[in-house]
């Protein structure tokens, strides 16, 4: 069943003025352009565009943000695009990066290849180790 769709071709579409809120697992190319919140993992594409409102955390094969806004962490198997007039508040992780000019990104950016843990995880043990080594130094 792999690679019989057409590059182009989207399995499912969250159009404009819906609004969602939940967990999004998915296989194939899932493209938003409404608002969603909550959680998306897959193994596939995840395409954002113009107009929609993403507050997630991300973990999928690739993203790729046409003009959307993403509030969260993004993970990434493959790579990240994000593409103007695109904004992302949240840290990306993934082996390739591309951010076009103009876009407005405010968070980190890691790249290479993911290890397996969830960002959640990584910040929250980051986090505590952070709190507690703080008093010792």
């Amino acid at each position: 069943m792999d690679q019989q769709l057409p590059a182009t071709e989207i399995t499912a579409l969250l159009g404009r003025g819906t609004q969602f809120e939940g967990k999004l697992h998915f296989e194939g190319r899932v493209r938003i352009d409404g608002s969603f919140k909550g959680e998306i993992r897959s193994d596939d594409t995840l395409i954002i565009g113009e107009g929609a409102e993403v507050h997630a955390e991300i973990d999928v094969a690739t993203v790729i943000v046409r003009g959307g806004t993403v509030h969260g962490n993004i993970r990434s198997k493959t790579s990240i695009e994000v593409h103007a007039p695109g904004k992302i508040v949240g840290n990306l992780h993934s082996p390739s990066v591309f951010i076009d000019r103009g876009v407005e990104f405010q968070g980190s950016c890691r790249m290479d290849p993911l290890d397996g843990k969830p960002a959640a995880k990584q910040a929250t043990g980051t986090a505590g180790a952070a709190t507690s080594a703080a008093p010792r130094a």
